[in-house]
């Protein structure tokens, strides 16, 4: 964006904008998101940054009125810069947790010296300074918006000890957790609230149709304005439940949970799942573009849809082998009967997804389908039983899953575009797809509509 263009989105304080750029105000030393309620500050008084910690490496301190930790982050498209984007995304998985600088570039495939130099020519920071900048917004809106002891925000935000969360903390804020928190303390520390923010236009009602429709009782809630279901992450067991407020742009996320060491990796697949970083205005647009301006389809894209993640990988393939060449219902009732044959049973008919562990050696008698199908379950489980027990590093890789009998590319993409989120998937395989198609009646080249490709499918299946 130009100046003009910043100085015009300041002015609207439009949502749409929100996360796209941050405002530092040289008179006060802070940075706020541009839809900040603060009085707008003269012109000549403000600079602008693409990227929080573009602002914070200048000596900005964040706004406490607007949070700017609680915005949208980029948009899942990044570009080209592959190991770049990957290696942002590694560190935001927590992977400098648990791995030395060294051994994340060895992850990359490349030294140590050219992953500091991508960073510096990227954002001017070095990979530990982002990887820190990362910790603290997430402490910083434990800190705001839950009663968590400041000695357990400390560990769900990924700090080893309380004194370096102290310190990192009063550099990123110049205050200390005491003084953001403000005495407030409560031993109730696994029950928390948190308000994750989106760009409008996000549209819910569609959202919440498509989950409806593919709702599994067993271990999910659905209502007119929440969603909500049990989740795991490697020992970390619990719920969550997403209320939306349409007006505020937010959903209020209710999280229940036995231990606090993962809280980060699950407010992040929080997000993924209810696809709240996607600029809905931009891909709306490309797509528009992209199918051409006679395209009946283009004309009746319905605005802000969202791609409807999965919780995990495993499950993603799980529901995707076991929806091959059935119907959505059909699915569904195999599905509880898995559950409900497999799943940790919590109380009545209160259940968690089946683990790997829970499959790999199941005769599977619970499901009314072919053996050989059985068989593609189990093999899964016990590849996923093999793989990193971290959530956080599990993946996709497509060609140990097309090594198993019974897993072909519909499976795998279906997989990638839930259990990931991958934006650019397009199911060509799909009988809906192919229906979708012969109601438009276009010779429909998808390639064009990337990288959005897995939200035309959601247009196109919006339509039967």
């Amino acid at each position: 964006m130009s100046t003009v263009q910043f100085k015009q989105a300041r002015a609207s304080r439009d949502a749409r904008f929100d996360g796209l750029f941050f405002v530092g105000v040289k008179t006060t030393g802070i940075y706020c998101r541009p839809i900040c309620p603060a009085p707008t500050a003269k012109e000549e008084n403000v600079e602008y940054f693409d990227q929080a910690w573009q602002a914070q490496d200048a000596g900005f301190r964040p706004c406490l009125r607007c949070r700017p930790d609680a915005s949208p982050t980029s948009p899942a498209w990044q570009g080209t810069d592959t190991s770049f984007y990957r290696a942002l995304k590694l560190i935001d998985d927590g992977a400098l947790e648990h791995q030395s600088m060294d051994q994340l570039a060895e992850r990359l495939g490349m030294g140590s010296r050219y992953l500091r130099k991508l960073f510096q020519q990227k954002l001017g920071i070095a990979p530990l300074a982002y990887y820190h900048h990362r910790q603290c917004e997430f402490a910083k809106q434990l800190l705001q918006n839950s009663q968590m002891k400041i000695a357990d925000i400390a560990l769900a935000s990924g700090f080893g000890s309380l004194r370096q969360f102290n310190q990192h903390f009063k550099n990123y804020t110049d205050l200390t957790p005491k003084e953001i928190r403000r005495g407030k303390l409560s031993s109730n520390a696994c029950k928390l609230e948190l308000p994750l923010y989106y760009r409008p236009p996000y549209n819910w009602d569609r959202l919440r149709d498509y989950l409806h429709y593919r709702l599994l009782d067993e271990v999910e809630w659905l209502g007119p304005q929440h969603y909500g279901r049990r989740i795991q992450w490697g020992q970390t067991l619990g719920q969550f439940s997403a209320h939306h407020q349409a007006d505020k742009h937010r959903f209020i996320i209710k999280l229940t949970l036995n231990r606090l060491d993962n809280l980060r990796h699950i407010v992040k697949n929080i997000r993924r799942v209810l696809d709240l970083d996607a600029n809905s205005s931009a891909i709306d647009q490309h797509l528009k573009i992209s199918l051409g301006e006679h395209s009946q389809l283009a004309s009746d894209l319905i605005p802000g849809l969202r791609l409807p993640g999965i919780w995990s990988c495993f499950e993603a393939g799980i529901r995707a082998i076991i929806g091959q060449q059935i119907s959505v219902v059909a699915a569904r009732t195999q599905l509880r009967n898995l559950i409900k044959g497999s799943g940790k049973k919590i109380t009545g008919e209160q259940f968690y997804f089946p683990a790997p562990v829970d499959l790999k050696t199941n005769s599977l008698d619970c499901l009314k389908m072919p053996g050989a199908r059985k068989e593609s379950l189990r093999q899964l489980a016990i590849y996923y039983h093999q793989q990193t027990p971290d959530p956080a590093q599990q993946d996709i890789q497509e060609a140990q899953w097309l090594a198993i009998k019974g897993i072909g590319p519909w499976t795998v993409n279906y997989a990638k575009m839930r259990g990931l989120s991958d934006p650019n998937i397009f199911i060509s395989g799909d009988l809906g797809i192919k229906k979708a198609i012969e109601i438009y009646g276009e010779n429909l080249d998808p390639i064009k509509c990337s990288p959005w490709q897995s939200y035309l499918n959601m247009q196109m299946w919006s339509k039967l």
